[in-house]
């Protein structure tokens, strides 16, 4: 077997570089004839000769270059070059150890895996080897280090390219890269036994192709075309060549025809990370850096939710240098909460503000973070700050305590009444409020719309997603109803917030003058000041901030009243 794979490799040299070897054969045999030659000539000539031939060699050098570049442009494709060489498995170097934090992807990538070295045992008993796998998943998430992962363990020559290395303007250059590409691969699958090949953001040119009488998209449907035949088309006898794609996009507007059995065979769905699955992430980079043994990557990855494996390498990375920065050879836990902010929120911006407006600045966060701590039902507050960040002048971070995949009717109210404590709490003190509540509308009026024209959620018992319904077809009366439930899912927790802040405001003046004080607040520090005031957090637990069972119809009614007493008078 090892002399079939040498001879094999031989051959395959002899096949690449055949061009190369006449030219050098060609080149010795003219030396040994011209040096034949000079030698049989008389002193004189050859004293002629040999002054005449550094302007020979340099007129013939222009030739060359000339002749050469003449022939790749207008003979060898010119621009459809595709200058993609083989990287072999022992220089990838990624090990199935390395990609953490997506078991469920790691074991069909394993399956995988078996299936390309056993590929002869299988053909054997009749089946076909995989011609593609397609991995979808939002970025960042490890599909490039999955597909280097599969090339290192099966221990096969590798070839990545990107989607928009085939597009070019000209037309049918694509198509040739395509071409070239699979007549690269086949030959590396010739001598290695197999080969694979990852595209990148396939999206770009795997997507639903497009058909117009006036030629528009033929390029990308060309180049699709293309693809379509390397990976179960016409052909010669197929090597056992496996085509990875990877796409952040939906994988409906991906083509059909390239979704098909015998093409991409096999779809492997990358998602963010699980509780686990951080946890794991953040020992291992932590396990890169020197580090505080007092870091507790549980509580890190509590923090995390909706972190992908590149933002907690991201995190990691940037604690290092903020702890560089700070003249420390260690991390620690503040430098990662540092970093967090810094990725989430960006870097504090250093202006002056007003007395005046930094306290306004103090009193809405302050708002926000009454609110969330004592009636949201699954989020907690990790930061308040009243410090300059991107184009706000204040925040209060706030994650989910862990996955949430639905939203239930008790969260979303939550996230209005959230959003509404900052304009309550500048009601309340100053009676004038400020533009700032902008963003605070906009959320609130969105989720509130969400609630009652998409998943059911009015008062008035229409039920259905309304908006895949031009607003043309449907009757006043149900636009007008379905926008009066809006308005009333608002007014009611408008009101909830500012009964909760009236009985509260003595604990929103104690966060508000420790914000002014300190600037930022974490969450150690908002935690004691609530259990200083003996207030607990959780919708559970706050009941008598609530209204009565009744108290959503009654504000219903009244609404429904002052409507048609507006439309009498």
């Amino acid at each position: 077997m090892r002399d079939l794979r040498l001879g094999r490799k031989l051959k395959l040299f002899f096949m690449n570089h055949w061009v190369k070897i006449l030219i050098a054969s060609i080149v010795i045999l003219l030396i040994i004839l011209a040096i034949v030659g000079l030698m049989s000539m008389e002193s004189f000539y050859r004293r002629m000769t040999l002054s005449q031939m550094p302007l020979q060699f340099l007129m013939a050098g222009i030739h060359a270059m000339i002749f050469v570049f003449m022939y790749s442009t207008f003979l060898r494709g010119g621009y459809s070059q595709m200058n993609k060489n083989k990287v072999k498995s022992e220089d990838i170097n990624v090990k199935f150890d390395e990609v953490i934090g997506i078991d469920e992807a790691k074991e069909e990538a394993w399956e995988v895996v078996e299936l390309i070295k056993d590929h002869k045992k299988l053909q054997a008993m009749g089946g076909k080897i995989l011609r593609g796998i397609l991995m979808v998943g939002p970025p960042g998430c490890g599909k490039t280090l999955l597909a280097k992962a599969i090339a290192t363990e099966s221990g096969l020559p590798f070839i990545s390219m990107a989607g928009s290395e085939f597009v070019e303007v000209f037309v049918g250059v694509g198509a040739s890269r395509v071409r070239k590409l699979f007549q690269k691969a086949r030959r590396m699958a010739y001598a290695s036994g197999g080969c694979i090949v990852f595209i990148d953001e396939i999206e770009v040119i795997g997507r639903g192709r497009t058909f117009s009488y006036m030629g528009g998209g033929q390029e990308t449907n060309s180049t699709q075309n293309q693809l379509l035949v390397e990976l179960d088309g016409l052909g010669d006898k197929r090597e056992n060549i496996l085509c990875i794609g990877a796409t952040n996009a939906e994988e409906e507007i991906m083509d059909k025809a390239l979704l098909r059995p015998g093409r991409f065979d096999r779809k492997i769905y990358i998602s963010k990370p699980g509780l686990k699955g951080r946890e794991k992430l953040y020992r291992y980079y932590l396990d890169k850096v020197k580090h505080t043994p007092e870091i507790d990557s549980s509580h890190l990855a509590r923090r995390s939710v909706g972190k992908t494996p590149a933002d907690i390498e991201n995190i990691i990375k940037e604690a290092a240098l903020i702890a560089m920065r700070s003249s420390r050879q260690v991390v620690e836990y503040k430098d990662l909460s540092q970093a967090m902010e810094r990725v989430e929120l960006g870097v504090k911006i250093k202006r002056e503000m007003t007395e005046k407006c930094r306290r306004e600045t103090a009193y809405h966060e302050a708002g926000h973070l009454l609110v969330l701590y004592i009636l949201h039902p699954t989020d907690d507050v990790f930061k308040a700050s009243i410090a300059m960040r991107k184009n706000t002048l204040g925040v209060v971070y706030h994650e989910p305590r862990e996955e949430l995949y639905t939203h239930t009717k008790d969260r979303l109210l939550a996230d209005i009444k959230t959003a509404l404590g900052g304009y309550v709490a500048e009601k309340l003190k100053f009676v004038n409020t400020t533009s700032g509540v902008t963003s605070d509308f906009k959320s609130a009026m969105g989720i509130a719309h969400y609630m009652v024209w998409v998943v059911g959620m009015g008062g008035s018992g229409y039920v259905g997603d309304f908006t895949i319904i031009p607003e043309s077809q449907l009757s006043d009366k149900m636009v007008q109803a379905l926008n009066e439930d809006t308005q009333t899912i608002l007014s009611s927790c408008l009101k909830e917030v500012e009964t909760l802040l009236t009985n509260e405001m003595r604990v929103l003046d104690r966060f508000a003058s420790e914000l002014l004080e300190k600037e930022e607040l974490e969450y150690d520090e908002i935690d004691a000041i609530f259990k200083e005031y003996e207030i607990e957090g959780g919708l559970a637990v706050s009941a008598k901030y609530l209204p009565e069972p009744d108290k959503l119809i009654k504000v219903q009614e009244d609404d429904k009243k002052k409507s048609v007493k507006k439309k009498k008078e």
